[in-house]
């Protein structure tokens, strides 16, 4: 099957985090024509004129809607495209030039009707940024599972950085209505499909996140608040590293009793873990700032997760 990419991206409120983007796609050493398609979901801050400096640069469309969510407005423009093959981005990253290069390679050398591809930080992000980047994507605070880790076939793709064939698409109706994890929820409906994922790692692309720690708390939270959603939706999905950020909260909160009681063991490894993730962070960013903010972030990740699962778990009465 010869490729052709539609671009779809959903923008909110957001015309500088678009400008930068669509900008990133000019750049691109790809050599084939792909269209981008850019759906504005109600937005009071409209990108209409900064989309319109790209009228000669890229060949795109633009879309106004009432709003109805981000997962609604992918599955609008995936309907409007022309391509067979839509590649989904969020308004907050940047791509790199060779990423749609990287993505046709991959796929012409093995197809998969979705994709994902990991994050990471630019150079530019500001300390804060990096360290949330880092948190969201090291092996020591989740794993990996966000694109750090080879996996073909049973790869969870994040719709921040994401790609579904048209036929796919077709098979599955796209996203649901869901207003949080739809992504995840997508991928377990593409598999009762019998339709394979992959990772493609070089096909990484620079994702600016939340620009406050309050932000990234809530946005944490509410994929913990998710998970257990998806769990009773999905239940051979289901796994005891869900509840992970929930116990590390539980075991802080033990850990701090016993400190008060002249207890130290538990406070000690929590000491222990927080320094690695200082040490690996430093080591990544080369950057003392960015590892020290490092520690914070993780923190606030688990418990912004930990705290949103328990919340759905035990008193969402929908559960």
């Amino acid at each position: 099957m010869k490729l052709n990419f539609s671009i779809i991206i959903p923008v909110f409120n957001r015309p500088i985090e678009i400008d930068e983007l669509l900008e990133s796609l000019t750049l691109q050493d790809f050599q084939e024509d792909f269209e981008v398609l850019i759906i504005e979901d109600g937005s009071k801050e409209k990108s209409d004129l900064v989309v319109n400096k790209y009228q000669k640069k890229l060949n795109f469309s633009y879309f106004f809607k009432q709003n109805s969510g981000a997962g609604d407005s992918r599955n609008f423009g995936m309907k409007q495209a022309s391509g067979n093959y839509f590649i989904i981005l969020d308004s907050d990253v940047i791509v790199p030039s060779h990423y749609l290069s990287a993505i046709k390679k991959s796929l012409e050398s093995n197809f998969t009707d979705a994709f994902g591809g990991p994050d990471a930080a630019h150079k530019s992000f500001t300390s804060l940024q990096k360290a949330i980047n880092y948190s969201m994507t090291s092996i020591l605070t989740t794993a990996g599972i966000r694109g750090k880790k080879k996996a073909v076939g049973k790869f969870q793709p994040r719709s921040f950085n994401m790609g579904i064939s048209k036929n796919a698409f077709e098979k599955t109706n796209g996203f649901s209505t869901m207003k949080i994890a739809e992504d995840i929820d997508l991928t377990f409906r593409l598999w009762e499909n019998g339709l394979k994922t992959q990772l493609i790692s070089n096909a990484f692309v620079y994702h600016k996140r939340r620009s406050s720690l309050r932000d990234f708390f809530f946005q944490t939270y509410k994929f913990g608040k998710a998970r257990p959603l998806l769990n009773q939706k999905y239940p051979t999905s289901a796994k005891i590293t869900y509840w992970f950020p929930s116990i590390f909260l539980v075991g802080f909160d033990i850990g701090m009793i016993l400190l008060f009681f002249g207890i130290p063991h538990l406070t000690a490894f929590y000491a222990l873990y927080f320094t690695l993730i200082f040490l690996d962070s430093l080591i990544q960013n080369q950057n003392l700032k960015v590892a020290f903010l490092s520690i914070v972030t993780t923190f606030t990740q688990f418990l912004g997760y930990g705290l949103g699962f328990l919340a759905t778990y035990f008193f969402n009465k929908n559960h």
